[in-house]
């Protein structure tokens, strides 16, 4: 009669932790976080830095055409492909002067709620000076944003191909 009595009971909590399971759902409207609060330089109109998901690609390879601004001393500007995450789109912009990488900006990346900004605030910058430093897409994950960071990747990939590294 115990053990009976003992899995009514577990099966009832069991069931009302299922039952008050909340799952994470994207919004709407990504929100584009403002580039200066992270460090990096303000995106230019016209680099491909402000999609939405209505505009986004379906799929990441079909991106918006990279964007090679040339900058003085024959620095240009790549933006990489916006891919997306289950939390939002990341999106990469590479300058690259003489063959190396000389800046790294993430120009888009989920900031919908204070989780993801809490989370982009610390793993962004982390992520930019790896990519800096490494001068390519081999770089470390960020511990605690890992879509994100599979993100950055994946968008820095992106730009530096279109780059020709």
């Amino acid at each position: 009669m115990r053990r009976v009595m003992l899995a009514i009971c577990a099966t009832a909590a069991g069931l009302v932790l299922l039952l008050s399971f909340k799952t994470h759902t994207q919004s709407g409207a990504a929100v584009s976080a403002p580039a200066a609060a992270l460090g990096s330089p303000s995106p230019g109109p016209g680099d491909g830095a402000a999609s939405s998901p209505a505009t986004a690609p379906a799929s990441p390879a079909a991106g918006p055409p990279a964007s090679a601004t040339p900058a003085a001393g024959g620095a240009r500007t790549v933006t990489g492909a916006a891919w997306p995450t289950i939390y939002g789109p990341v999106q990469v912009q590479v300058t690259v002067k003489a063959g190396k990488v000389t800046a790294v900006s993430a120009v888009e990346y989920p900031q919908d709620t204070p989780r993801d900004y809490e989370i982009n605030s610390f793993a962004i910058p982390q992520l930019n000076s790896e990519a800096l430093a490494a001068g390519s897409a081999k770089i470390d994950a960020v511990s605690g944003a890992t879509y994100t960071s599979q993100g950055y990747v994946a968008s820095l990939q992106s730009a530096l191909d279109k780059a020709g590294l």
